[in-house]
């Protein structure tokens, strides 16, 4: 039965490539309802599986990873497509098996929705989970976090494997008692940067300790709840780092890690703890150094994600938000450089954003420093408009532009630096009306 699964699974995968169609999630789905939501577990993959979840950063720590050891010379297999529940990681894994359903490669190294980590890894055998961070996200999908965290806690009761952990979220550092026995618990930190606060000026969910209830008490707050923390009832937080980002200069931008000075293309702290993970990962498996400097100095995205534009002789830098961590972050970015700028904010409540808008007033606009001019559009182009003016902007400066092409002309008419934030569904097709207006006006990327 297994056999004649696979078989059928593949003719559809031939079928829907000759069709010129994406096969990455409609295969699996079907295979998910014949063999009654096992699908996973047809497959046979003897090679170490390296999976990265957490709720922003997944895709970036995942194709980084996956460069380590693509220029270490090994066989991977990765949904760089992102389709990273478990019916798309079994389209995936259709596309690489033969008819017994085996799998070949080197390693697995896949991107994991937090809420599939214990369904796909309760089929196939996991040798180390990133855990990157947990923010409330897509509430109307994923539940409360807390939810969600329990999920991965259950699963992690009984996982004896690496765990590589983000030692600044108490939501993920957490994880690292849940089962006693493993030895292979590794956590990443980061020292403070130049705009660390003393105290949280964003919504955040890890002020109380999940272990005895007592208020956390921080040194420090990088981002949101992201920062250096102890409990001082129980002493959660107290705990040796596997690796440390110090020396952390976004100017230019520069961290050191176990004594390797890093260059990164992305000047952000949120972008810091995603490259510490990745040296993590790089350090945990003996990849070269030459090797892991060249990844993390290079790693640049073009999908949306701190992704730059010429609007002619004007900046636009670009970046996916789907809930309000990541807007918080773009905004830092925003108001840490120095000079005038203004912004975009594009967003739409389609299924895949989650029909509920309201996260946008967890996203601190009153932090707005030398921003000029803000332009909303989008589905919900009106809804994030009032929201910036309930933070307290001047009305007088916010422009609705529902259509997105007329969006961008509006943003390119006044000189200086521009800033676009979108939403899931919002964001390429922001990128797409960004490209006309480079192909009608002038410009490039």
């Amino acid at each position: 039965m297994k056999r004649l699964l696979i078989i059928i699974g593949k003719i559809i995968v031939k079928v829907l490539r000759l069709m010129h169609r994406n096969a990455g999630n409609l295969p699996g789905i079907i295979l998910w309802h014949l063999s009654r939501h096992k699908a996973v577990s047809m497959f046979k993959v003897d090679c170490p599986i390296i999976a990265v979840t957490g709720t922003n950063g997944k895709t970036s720590v995942t194709n980084c990873i996956a460069q380590l050891f693509e220029r270490s010379g090994k066989k991977i297999i990765i949904n760089k497509e992102g389709n990273n529940l478990d019916t798309g990681i079994c389209s995936l894994l259709l596309r690489h098996c033969d008819m017994s359903g085996k799998v070949k490669a080197d390693y697995l190294i896949l991107e994991t929705d937090e809420s599939h980590v214990p369904v796909v890894y309760s089929q196939l055998k996991l040798d180390t989970l990133v855990v990157l961070n947990f923010f409330r996200d897509q509430l109307d999908r994923n539940g409360e976090m807390e939810t969600l965290i329990q999920k991965i806690n259950g699963f992690c009761k009984t996982f004896e494997g690496n765990l590589i952990l983000n030692g600044d979220d108490p939501n993920t550092a957490r994880l690292g008692r849940a089962n006693p026995k493993n030895k292979n618990v590794k956590y990443f930190h980061a020292e403070p940067y130049a705009f660390a606060t003393q105290k949280i000026f964003e919504a955040s969910e890890g002020r109380f300790c999940p272990f005895c209830g007592e208020a956390l008490e921080y040194d420090y707050y990088q981002y949101s709840h992201i920062g250096k923390f102890i409990c001082k009832k129980c002493g959660f937080g107290n705990y040796e780092p596997y690796i440390t980002a110090k020396d952390i200069d976004l100017e230019k931008p520069v961290f050191t890690a176990d004594g390797h000075t890093y260059s990164p293309k992305l000047n952000s702290i949120y972008n810091v703890y995603n490259m510490t993970a990745v040296a993590a990962a790089a350090k945990l498996y003996g990849i070269d150094q030459k090797i892991t400097d060249g990844v993390i100095n290079s790693y640049t995205v073009k999908n949306g994600r701190m992704e730059n534009f010429m609007l002619g002789d004007r900046k636009a830098t670009l970046n996916l938000a789907k809930n309000p961590v990541g807007a918080n972050m773009t905004l830092r970015v925003m108001n840490e450089m120095q000079g005038e700028k203004e912004l975009l904010f594009v967003l739409n409540d389609n299924v895949a954003d989650g029909l509920d808008v309201s996260w946008i007033y967890d996203i601190n606009f009153s932090i707005f420093e030398r921003v000029t001019r803000v332009v909303t559009s989008g589905t919900r182009a009106y809804d994030i408009a009032v929201r910036i003016k309930t933070a307290g902007y001047d009305p007088a400066n916010i422009v609705v532009r529902p259509d997105l092409d007329e969006a961008v002309e509006e943003l390119a008419r006044t000189e200086g630096r521009k800033f676009v934030i979108a939403n899931y569904t919002a964001v390429q097709p922001t990128r797409s009306a960004l490209k006309r207006y480079i192909a009608k006006h002038g410009g490039n990327k």
